[in-house]
């Protein structure tokens, strides 16, 4: 089992226009489907100068016209800076053109720049989120609801019956315990805080959620057969990735799995990005309790030939492991 996860970062360096990158995702998306891919999953962030994808939803609606069974996420939406009642009708215009292949993990923003570019105070978050959140679950019902003191309903109703999935993210313990309360799921971004989205779910008498779903191991996985070539060649967009995400958590209250490296060097003693070849890739899987290979093909800007020969080599050499 596979997945893909995109944010179309796509820095000056890496010489693609962003024209070409969403081209090439969408054909990866199509690509992937065909395998038997299992989730896609989408990122957004506003105003950022490499391009960072500002608007999940029409390449997810792009994704699903171009495949039949693969899953959607978007992780995350950032709330504050969408109205809640017209999301609800993209999202249930979204699952009826997936076919209910579509769910929303929705989180309330870190990065100052983009609360000043919407016009929306950090203290707002909590509240905003909460109202997307219990907006959308009351829209995907297919009924009459009250909206800010009038009464509305969201048309046509949902594709999948009481729509898509609408799960939190976070690094809080606030988000956490507002998961467990108006959440379907909660996927933090730190697995510290793990411990009060259980505690909050004890409180409310529902069932223990089990461990973090963060799993172990690096979060950015690519093949090659040369291993040192690799590095030289996407080493250099995984080093921007990691700066631009540190940058934003430095400058934020926010936490992640991202700091800020000096040199690649650095950036392979810090786990989190790993070129494997082929062969190992298929002892790594086969040593796993539940063998599932994750990429980010063009994290950071990587050009999108220099991410299919990633992808091939998945293709050509991995999976025929597990046929």
């Amino acid at each position: 089992m596979f997945g893909l996860r995109f944010d179309f970062r796509n820095p000056a360096f890496a010489g693609t226009t962003a024209a070409d990158r969403y081209e090439s995702a969408i054909t990866m998306a199509e690509w992937a489907d065909r395998l038997g891919c299992v989730s896609i999953t989408l990122s957004e962030h506003h105003g950022s100068p490499d391009g960072y994808l500002p608007s999940p939803l029409p390449v997810l609606a792009a994704m699903a016209a171009r495949t039949t069974a693969v899953n959607f996420t978007v992780a995350a939406l950032i709330a504050p800076f969408y109205d809640p009642l017209r999301l609800a009708e993209d999202m249930v215009v979204l699952d009826h053109l997936s076919r209910g292949r579509v769910d929303l993990i929705v989180a309330a923003g870190y990065v100052a720049e983009e609360f000043a570019m919407y016009g929306v105070a950090t203290s707002e978050r909590g509240q905003r989120v909460t109202e997307v959140v219990t907006t959308l679950k009351a829209a995907f019902s297919g009924e009459p609801f009250e909206y800010r003191g009038r009464r509305v309903k969201v048309t046509p109703a949902p594709y999948r019956p009481g729509g898509p999935a609408v799960m939190l993210g976070g690094s809080s313990q606030a988000a956490a315990r507002r998961a467990a309360r108006i959440a379907d799921g909660f996927l933090p971004s730190v697995p510290e805080v793990w411990e009060f989205y259980q505690d909050e779910r004890r409180i409310l008498g529902l069932r223990d959620p089990g461990p973090c779903p963060i799993p172990p191991g690096p979060q950015t996985l690519a093949l090659a057969e040369d291993v040192e070539a690799g590095w030289e060649q996407m080493g250099p967009y995984f080093l921007h990735e990691t700066n631009a995400y540190g940058q934003w958590l430095d400058q934020s209250d926010g936490a992640g799995p991202y700091q800020q490296a000096g040199s690649l060097d650095d950036l392979k003693a810090g786990g989190q990005y790993l070129i494997v070849t082929p062969e190992e890739h298929v002892e790594m899987l086969r040593a796993a309790p539940f063998p599932f290979a994750m990429f980010h093909p063009l994290c950071g800007g990587i050009p999108p030939e220099l991410a299919w020969s990633s992808l091939r080599l998945f293709e050509q050499h991995v999976l025929p492991a597990f046929a």
